[in-house]
């Protein structure tokens, strides 16, 4: 009697431990699921008193701004202040001249997540925080380039100002430099400067002409896409990446360019 009923012990020892460990699988597979949505909702969450992108966007030029962003890029720093271009999953923001020791900038690495707090300002149409500190947080996030071609020449483009953002099958069209040549590109704006200065050059799409501009101190002569633009003929077909820059019209900071296939 006894054999039968330690038999049937254990027996139901069996029968539970493969019930839980059943209940365990299913645990993992529905983890492995969400585990990405709950990394990506923490990231993405905002702090008290934290301004969304929309209030941002509807904030007052000269009004106290806070947001959590993530680094996408590093522009320059002199005189512990930083320039950077950041995003996070709802829109994108410029920080000029953000209070930053040396020590500091060199953790600002892409897709750091910061706090912001500053003041909403405007530089020929370009919508920025000056007057900047902020604070590093936990968080991770690396923005996807929008394609956002379809767009240009349109009252939809200024609402992606500042994200990383790209286009694709752009001409080179001709630019005029000093002296009154047609060129695939310029030194400076107005074709007056030398290497090492920001490269122009425009490029047309459905019959209308862009001005995309290197800024130098954000990819300067030695890097690939500087070099790139160097090389360009009027009339290629191109593919670009960059910022979505303003200067009283889309000015966009492009980082690397292809040939479009």
């Amino acid at each position: 009697m006894k054999r039968i009923l330690v038999l049937l012990l254990a027996l139901v020892m069996v029968l539970s431990l493969a019930a839980c460990g059943k209940k365990d699988d299913d645990k993992k597979d529905n983890n492995n699921e969400t585990t990405p949505a709950v990394s990506d909702k923490d990231d993405f969450a905002k702090s008290e008193g934290v301004m969304t992108y929309q209030q941002y966007a509807d904030a007052a030029v000269d009004a106290e701004v806070i947001v959590e962003t993530f680094v996408q890029d590093k522009q320059s720093w002199w005189d512990n202040k930083a320039t950077i271009y950041t995003q996070d999953n709802e829109g994108a923001y410029f920080i000029y001249e953000m209070q930053c020791s040396e020590a500091d900038y060199a953790k600002l690495v892409k897709g750091q997540k910061i706090r912001v707090k500053g003041y909403k300002a405007d530089f020929q149409g370009e919508k920025e925080i000056a007057d900047a500190t902020f604070e590093i947080l936990d968080g991770n996030y690396i923005a996807p380039a929008m394609d956002i071609t379809n767009y240009l020449g349109t009252d939809e483009l200024v609402k992606y100002q500042n994200r990383y953002v790209e286009f694709k099958g752009m001409t080179v069209a001709p630019s005029t430099d000093a002296d009154g040549n047609e060129v695939a590109f310029l030194y400076k704006w107005n074709g007056s400067g030398q290497d090492g200065d920001d490269l122009y050059f425009n490029v047309e799409h459905n019959g209308k002409t862009y001005s995309f501009t290197v800024e130098s101190y954000l990819r300067d002569k030695d890097s690939d896409v500087y070099k790139a633009v160097k090389e360009l003929k009027v009339g290629d077909k191109i593919n670009l990446t960059g910022y979505l820059y303003w200067y009283d019209t889309v000015n966009p900071h492009i980082i690397s360019v292809a040939t479009a296939k």
